[in-house]
């Protein structure tokens, strides 16, 4: 019986540096900067073998996110407007929003936690979390659960 495989987050600087090409070559390869892997292995100066051996084996976090369930929770200024902005940011990125909820504002705050279904999303989720976090009236945004 074939063991269910582990896995981990791991930070990238402590990655080998084969992984770390396997994944840049997997990126050159998905965005269309080339039409091969023998050019993505040769730009990112890796093996084909090497390629193929780790291809499946790594991945960019966000990526892991894609399709998936996310539960955002933000921190925002008690003032009109705000709210709407963050929706607009859902939509622009084509984040499909299930359930919102919202403690009623104390202290000129409210809690907000916004659970979205990413498949769709147009931007990765570190993207969309700077993205989030840069809109006015936003005090923090952090991934709660997904």
């Amino acid at each position: 019986m074939p063991s269910k495989p582990k896995y981990y987050i791991i930070e990238a600087a402590a990655l080998p540096e084969v992984f770390l090409k396997v994944a840049e070559a997997k990126q050159l390869i998905e965005t269309g900067e080339v039409s091969t892997v023998n050019e993505a292995t040769r730009r990112t100066g890796i093996s084909r073998s090497a390629f193929y051996k780790y291809r499946e084996s790594i991945m960019p976090f966000h990526n892991m996110m894609r399709g998936r369930i996310i539960t955002f929770h933000m921190t925002l200024h008690d003032e009109p407007g705000v709210l709407s902005s963050i929706l607009g940011c859902f939509a622009q990125y084509h984040a499909n929003i299930l359930t919102i909820n919202q403690t009623i504002p104390t202290n000129g705050c409210a809690l907000v936690t916004i659970t979205s279904e990413t498949a769709e999303m147009t931007l990765s989720l570190d993207e969309f979390l700077l993205h989030l976090g840069e809109t006015p009236g936003v005090i923090k945004a952090d991934v709660l659960a997904g």
